[in-house]
């Protein structure tokens, strides 16, 4: 049995306490689906909550650590140690409609040297409270699900590959831009799916259910535990251009190292059609 380390621990922990709170907000949700009202208050509460629980929990572990939020924005902390990268509800529009499809996403960041800015990201967890899968890694310590050791997909072929996607909506994204690069990489591929969580999609090319993933207009608190999962299971995650710093970009590009390649160069060539 693979064993953590105290920090991962603590959040594994963390993640725990606040999922029976989201299983019974979601048993909720899906009754107000009815309602005159309807969820929407309801969900933003909901979320709201779970945020609160999971900074208490992270603040006892950590007193002196900062906090980039999803909610609550950013909480300044010593600038010589990490910070916390929470999203406490990845796939709010799934949980508003009643789709058992979301995670709670938990991630340690590092200081750049000089205390200018952040740097890379050393501990993640992307938590899925209905199915209790619990998705983790450390830096050189690789991915797991649970104690199962994960390994981004084998294929090498475009046209046997299933790629995840995030699609503009109302207020969201470059619809523009994303047609073109859908254009470029749809008629190679065996198939597209967008399920509505980014931490999700990033888990599954981990585990290999995916072969691929790539979006844009993402915030940190969506990609940062994802990343480092897919990385730490042998995957390449870039910005569109193929640099390291999709945080940075709001871009992300993540597969194997040759479906990326192939990735990355529709998706090049999509971008400067533009």
């Amino acid at each position: 049995m693979v064993s953590h380390s105290g920090l991962l621990t603590v959040i594994d922990r963390a993640a725990r306490k606040v999922a029976p709170q989201l299983r019974r907000d979601f048993g909720e949700v899906q009754h107000l689906q009815v309602s005159r009202k309807g969820p929407a208050d309801f969900v933003s509460m909901a979320d709201q909550k779970a945020e609160r629980t999971l900074v208490a929990e992270l603040q006892k572990a950590r007193p002196d650590w900062g906090f980039l939020l999803e909610e609550g924005g950013e909480i300044a902390g010593d600038p010589t140690k990490p910070r916390w990268v929470v999203d406490p509800l990845d796939g709010t529009t799934n949980f508003l409609h009643g789709i058992p499809h979301f995670a709670i996403s938990i991630a340690v960041q590092e200081p750049k040297l000089g205390g200018q800015g952040w740097g890379e990201v050393t501990t993640g967890l992307v938590y899925q409270p209905i199915t209790d899968e619990s998705y983790w890694a450390e830096k050189s310590r690789g991915a797991w699900r649970h104690d199962q050791r994960l390994r981004v997909s084998a294929r090498r072929d475009l046209s046997e590959a299933l790629i995840a996607t995030g699609i503009p909506f109302l207020g969201h994204g470059d619809m523009a831009q994303w047609s073109r690069i859908f254009g470029a990489i749809a008629p190679s591929i065996a198939g597209i799916r967008r399920f509505g969580a980014a931490s999700l999609d990033l888990a599954h090319v981990a585990a290999g259910r995916y072969d691929g993933f790539w979006e844009s207009g993402l915030q940190p608190w969506d990609v940062a535990a994802g990343m480092l999962i897919v990385r730490e299971a042998g995957g390449f995650v870039t910005d569109f251009r193929g640099g390291a710093e999709p945080i940075e970009r709001r871009e992300v590009l993540a597969a194997n190292d040759v479906i990326h390649s192939k990735l990355h160069k529709l998706l090049a060539g999509a971008l400067r059609n533009a």
